[in-house]
């Protein structure tokens, strides 16, 4: 699968074209590519502002918002890599705090692709290296970047001298990469994820998970252990409670009293906790408690069970709540469920990937629903709406896109749209909501 990227700048849109034509040569896997292109471009990756890493399947972008928000809120410059992009390819590199400028972008792009034009590098491989060369030739005090898929293999594993590497929490996704048959590595399915997550540490950096079960929590500690990292892991280096007036958090350093986030959902109080967590195990940055409590309350997170605005999607269904999600597997699920467990039942508007479980969504919320419309994910292919209908006992009714749904939407009642990233880009974009 390959990722999309459209631009209104000519520049900038001739190099995503060129982008847009790589893919991953089939079986290659590895990070003896990304190297060799850095190499060429100076090894840019070896000399930036001391890094803060996350990992993870649920949960780390959002911890890289929170730990972007708490650094900013100490005053420090911070760029951030994030992935996927919504709307715009230039939310993926976020420099000295703004997002990258067309005109930059457009000339880190074509300066990769020229020099790696006959490696054949991937779409990732070479995002990454574009970021690498911005975080390096433009000055910030810090850098927040996020994992892509995986870990062990990432293009950004290719990293030095982190400040703290992360870990937010574990599930089952991206099976068909993630869990491939490999010697010498974990059968048990999360324990294999956890395997490959683990690999982004490094020797004398803190790695800082979450909480996960013994025999998970067992995998993270060896992989740790084989790269010489130090592990502080949730429930046994740190604590943190999540109550209805706040976050009561304490490691050796001591004990925090911290607000709840303003983003939606109690998951992301574990992930401030996290953002919390790394902070507090490293010792290149300081950031004080006041710092990290201003960060959790101004972190923003697009498409993380996001209330829309007015706009012109959101006129479709006047009077009506729409709320945003980019979920897509079962713990994405179960944490929408939560969230709106004591809400009034909602309709649902999904389009998910056909690589994606079809019950992930709609299991969690069964009994929650008023009506399920399907619509597809756009630019993928995508689950036909006869593979939701096992899942629930409601009509599954097609569209040929979100407006079409909205529009026909039966009686009152809130709207939830989600099930890919993809899709809430589109919406977004729809309701001219650009996150900035």
């Amino acid at each position: 699968m390959k990722d999309f990227a459209i631009s209104d700048n000519p520049r900038v849109q001739a190099q995503l074209d060129r982008l847009g034509a790589l893919s991953l040569p089939q079986g290659r896997i590895g990070l003896e590519t990304i190297h060799a292109l850095l190499a060429r471009l100076g090894n840019p990756q070896t000399a930036l502002p001391p890094v803060f890493h996350v990992a993870g399947t649920n949960g780390k972008g959002s911890t890289c918002a929170y730990l972007r928000a708490m650094l900013e809120a100490q005053g420090l410059t911070v760029h951030a890599a994030t992935k996927p992009h919504l709307v715009r390819y230039n939310e993926r590199i976020r420099v000295a705090g703004k997002l990258i400028s067309d005109d930059l972008l457009a000339d880190l792009l074509e300066e990769v692709l020229d020099a790696g034009h006959d490696l054949a590098p991937s779409f990732f491989e070479v995002t990454t290296a574009a970021t690498f060369l911005a975080f390096h030739r433009i000055p910030a005090d810090v850098c927040v970047i996020e994992v892509g898929l995986g870990g062990r293999f990432d293009a950004t594993n290719v990293l030095d001298g982190q400040a703290a590497c992360g870990i937010a929490s574990l599930g089952i996704d991206h099976e068909a990469f993630l869990l491939a048959p490999e010697a010498g590595v974990p059968p048990e399915p999360l324990c294999r994820i956890a395997f490959e997550k683990a690999g982004i540490a490094r020797p004398g950096v803190p790695l800082v998970t979450q909480g996960y079960p013994t025999e998970v929590t067992r995998t993270v500690i060896e992989q740790a252990m084989k790269a010489g990292a130090r592990t502080a892991i949730r429930g046994l280096d740190w604590f943190a409670g999540i109550g209805a007036d706040g976050i009561a958090y304490r490691d050796r350093l001591g004990e925090l009293a911290l607000p709840l986030p303003a983003l939606a959902g109690s998951h992301q109080a574990d992930n401030a906790a996290l953002a919390v967590a790394m902070l507090r195990h490293q010792t290149q940055v300081d950031v004080a408690p006041q710092s990290m409590a201003q960060g959790i309350r101004s972190a923003r997170w697009p498409a993380r069970l996001q209330l829309l605005g007015e706009g012109p999607l959101t006129a479709l269904a006047a009077g009506r709540r729409v709320w945003l999600d980019g979920g897509h597997n079962v713990d994405a699920g179960l944490a929408i469920a939560r969230y709106f467990a004591s809400s009034p039942p909602l309709h649902l508007v999904t389009g998910m990937l056909a690589s994606k479980d079809p019950s992930a969504i709609v299991a969690p919320l069964a009994g929650r629903l008023l009506s399920l419309s399907v619509v597809p994910a756009p630019g993928h292919e995508a689950h036909a709406p006869q593979d939701f209908a096992p899942f629930t006992s409601l009509p599954v009714r097609p569209f040929a896109d979100v407006p079409s749904a909205l529009a026909a939407l039966p009686g009152e009642g809130d709207v939830l749209i989600c099930g890919s990233l993809y899709l809430a880009g589109e919406v977004l974009r729809l309701n001219r909501e650009f996150p900035d």
